[in-house]
């Protein structure tokens, strides 16, 4: 008996378990429904309202988090003719509307290639919040009160998906269940049609409930002359089941965890005199010359590019101030890219154009190039 006891106790102060996935519940119970649960003592005034759960705080220095960064050697290859020529032609057939003939014959004039940097944190955060749901009861085990006391949401273990990949995933609490008898039947299963309104049958809508359509006819088919027919809504029952509770009577209540990892992402990109569209260079794949990944990263200091080292200092005072108090940050990642960006000056028939390739794929970006048809489609 004592040892029942002790394994007892351990259950409920450890009360860190691995959970399986919960399905959502829909509508509302009457706020007054709950009784209070330990630790989770609040009051809904309506069904699924969210409670945010900070994390307990954890003390960190980044002298116990630090990693040397590493320093990767710069590949992007210079721009040539052949090249700049090549990427347009590509870009040309991937477009409806583009005819390639222009591109095949154009002369280059001028190729202006110049070197962008951006810089990227990334945080990879967990947020934990609670909420009440149910589910219809089907004379299942019920994990309530009587087993002990409901678990900190933090204190729960759950698998945490690969590093920077978001996910949602939805628990059980421990502990938190409740029986209760629906409240949208009062515990009847089933409620009256509001079609009928119990009757089972209704005035037939063809001839309303006259028995013939007109003069001319003795009786009306559809409802073979009587007035009425089969309710539609609940077949002729009167009734339907209770669509809550799916006919079991009674609901399952319980507190369930919502846990979301999230990547958030700062950007910054180095400022430029081109006339190109900035929001196309978040898309492009650079060539990576740093990059550092730990539990919290540095701000970069007196580092290489001034420009660069303002951006993290700010990047990693935004994210702290956004995310350790509402959540748990799990791994930081920080990197800076060089973007190769080409300015391809041409001539065709007599008229000059340019137009920009970018990115370790080569890209293109043409807004006037020579030969467009209408046809419809988006020009990207």
């Amino acid at each position: 008996m004592r040892l029942d006891q002790d394994q007892k106790r351990e259950q409920d102060e450890n009360a860190i378990l691995d959970l399986e996935s919960e399905p959502e519940s829909p509508l509302a119970p009457p706020a007054d429904l709950f009784q209070r649960l330990g630790h989770y003592e609040w009051s809904f005034r309506d069904h699924r309202k969210k409670k945010i759960v900070p994390p307990p705080e954890v003390m960190r220095t980044f002298s116990e988090q630090r990693n040397i960064p590493v320093f990767l050697e710069c590949r992007i290859p210079k721009m040539t003719e052949d090249v700049a020529r090549n990427a347009l032609l590509s870009f040309v057939n991937s477009k409806c509307c583009y005819g390639n003939r222009a591109a095949g014959e154009l002369a280059i004039q001028e190729l202006k290639q110049q070197t962008l940097h951006r810089y990227r944190l990334e945080t990879f955060n967990e947020t934990r919040v609670s909420e009440r749901t149910f589910e219809p009861y089907t004379n299942s085990l019920v994990d309530g009160p009587q087993n002990g006391v409901p678990p900190q949401l933090w204190d729960i273990k759950v698998h945490v998906p690969q590093m920077f990949q978001e996910d949602t995933k939805k628990f059980r609490v421990p502990h938190s269940s409740l029986v209760k008898e629906c409240h949208k039947c009062h515990g009847r299963g089933r409620y009256k049609c509001s079609g009928c309104h119990g009757a089972g049958r209704m005035r037939c809508v063809t001839c309303c409930g006259a028995k013939h359509r007109s003069k001319y006819q003795k009786r009306c088919q559809m409802c073979s002359g009587t007035g009425r027919k089969r309710c539609s809504t609940c077949s002729g029952r009167g009734n339907k089941t209770c669509t809550t509770c799916q006919g079991e009577k009674k609901l399952l209540h319980f507190i369930q965890l919502v846990i979301t990892w999230k990547n958030n992402v700062y950007e910054f990109i180095s400022d430029d005199q081109l006339n190109f569209p900035r929001e196309l260079l978040s898309t492009a794949r650079g060539d990576n010359i740093f990059k550092e990944e730990n539990t919290l990263v540095y701000p970069l200091v007196d580092f290489l590019y001034p420009d660069m080292a303002l951006a993290s200092q700010r990047a990693t005072a935004e994210h702290k101030a956004a995310f350790t108090s509402t959540s748990r940050i799990l791994q930081q990642r920080q990197t800076i890219e060089l973007i190769p960006v080409t300015e391809v000056h041409y001539q065709y028939a007599g008229k000059m154009y340019l137009y920009y390739v970018y990115g370790m794929e080569n890209k293109v970006y043409a807004l006037d190039y020579p030969e467009r048809y209408c046809c419809g489609c988006t020009i990207i």
